[in-house]
């Protein structure tokens, strides 16, 4: 029979599991362990900026240049996407302009 340590462990797996959490080992230089949980504590939040970071690893380890549009397709995740913003601007005279009369 399984010790309560074991099954403790195994329910903690478990739950990681069913939140779309793996656990696994990885060997990386003492200088970037820090580094390596940092990375993979933020992509572990799967909120957008986890999908920018991870979009941005997975284009540098391939090499590939950066897709066009990135900054529309930011614009149009905005939360101000459809508010019906009225921003009036103030006009005033620039005391640079010099207006001339053209007979």
């Amino acid at each position: 029979m399984a010790s309560s340590q074991t099954r403790a462990i195994q329910k903690y797996r478990s739950r990681l599991g069913d939140r779309g959490l793996a656990r696994f080992e990885v060997l990386v230089r003492d200088s970037d362990r820090s580094l390596i949980r940092s990375l993979a504590r933020r992509l572990a939040e799967d909120g957008p900026e986890a999908a920018n970071l991870r979009a941005f690893v997975s284009e540098t380890l391939a090499g590939e240049p950066p897709k066009k549009g990135g900054i529309v397709a930011a614009l149009r995740r905005s939360p101000l996407v459809g508010a019906d913003l009225d921003t009036p601007r103030l006009r005033e005279e620039s005391p640079f302009c010099f207006q001339t009369n053209v007979d």
